[in-house]
């Protein structure tokens, strides 16, 4: 049985202060974690929780990677340069990406293959907006997203990581309900069925306004495989209740 991932997204918050105490309450509280433990922190914080978290049971995060190696991409950081500081994760088609940055389909599934030909491994992010669930759009949305990552990546599509954010429970403290975020990852689940025989190695996440009071429920769906936090990362003992949770 594979274990259940949960990785906090700080999103654009945090400071060396604040960094500093908010990884120190989790090591003490944390223990030895039956779930994976990850957190995406901000890039110029990488050098920062690398020293933090090392020899510990977190894993180091980047909210994103360049759909390039290298060259003259002014802003951008590569999967390579992410390797260096020992990031094992990567968020890519983050459904603010997406909206605020205008990155399609073609562009996250080549930040995924930059990803793993670098050896980290892509957390795809999968969500529909509250317009397209409402006109019925939501699995032919998600399997649109998760079909071009297939297309680029097939031949190693086991070694991803896939988490469904309904756009319309991101931050707005609404969430998909557990029959609802189970009815996704099931379709999810199926279509990675049929891309891979090696599927059931590829972990689910719900990442949608997850927090301490609803964890359990959602984690205990059979088809959800951990969470991807947005707020309740940034609140230690949030944090540690929804790894308990997981664990």
């Amino acid at each position: 049985m594979k274990k259940k991932l949960i990785a906090g997204n700080w999103k654009m918050n945090g400071g060396l202060v604040a960094n500093e105490a908010l990884v120190k309450a989790l090591l003490a509280g944390l223990g030895t974690p039956t779930c994976d433990v990850a957190i995406a922190v901000p890039a110029p914080y990488f050098a920062q929780i690398q020293s933090l978290v090392s020899g510990a049971e977190i894993a180091l995060a980047s909210q994103d990677v360049s759909s390039y190696a290298s060259g003259a991409y002014t802003g951008e950081v590569s999967a390579g340069m992410l390797k260096e500081f020992g990031v094992r994760y990567t968020l890519v088609g983050h459904s603010e990406r997406r909206q605020y940055h205008a990155e399609t389909d073609a562009v996250v599934a080549e930040k995924a293959r930059q990803a793993l030909a670098a050896g980290i491994t892509p957390i795809v992010c999968v969500g529909e907006t509250l317009q397209e669930r409402e006109a019925g759009q939501t699995e032919a949305v998600v399997k649109r997203q998760l079909a071009a990552v297939i297309h680029v990546n097939g031949h190693c599509i086991s070694e991803i990581v896939v988490a469904y954010e309904p756009v319309w429970a991101i931050g707005t403290g609404r969430t998909a309900s557990p029959d609802q975020a189970q009815q996704v990852h099931a379709v999810l689940r199926a279509q990675l069925a049929a891309a891979t025989p090696h599927a059931d190695r590829v972990r689910v996440l719900y990442g949608g306004s997850m927090n301490a009071a609803n964890a359990v429920e959602l984690l205990a769906q059979p088809d959800i495989d951990g969470g991807l936090v947005g707020g309740a990362s940034l609140k230690s003992e949030d944090f540690l209740r929804i790894i308990a949770a997981a664990s």
